[in-house]
């Protein structure tokens, strides 16, 4: 990857174009982190349900 030619500093970095890969996607990236985000939340918040309700069942049966 380069990075451009720095010979000399007197020019603009408009010139000089994107420095990092990728660019343009940020958006993308920013909406695939959320849906990320919640979905783990969606997912937790059901397994914590069910491991819950398994150990409602145990305690009431008595089997501690």
């Amino acid at each position: 990857m380069s990075t451009g030619s720095f010979a000399d500093w007197a020019g603009s970095i408009a010139d000089i174009g994107p420095i990092y890969p990728f660019v343009g996607i940020e958006g993308f990236l920013v909406l695939a982190g959320v849906v990320f985000w919640v979905l783990w939340h969606i997912v937790q918040i059901r397994r914590e349900q069910q491991r819950l309700k398994a150990e409602d069942k145990e305690f009431r049966s008595g089997k501690t």
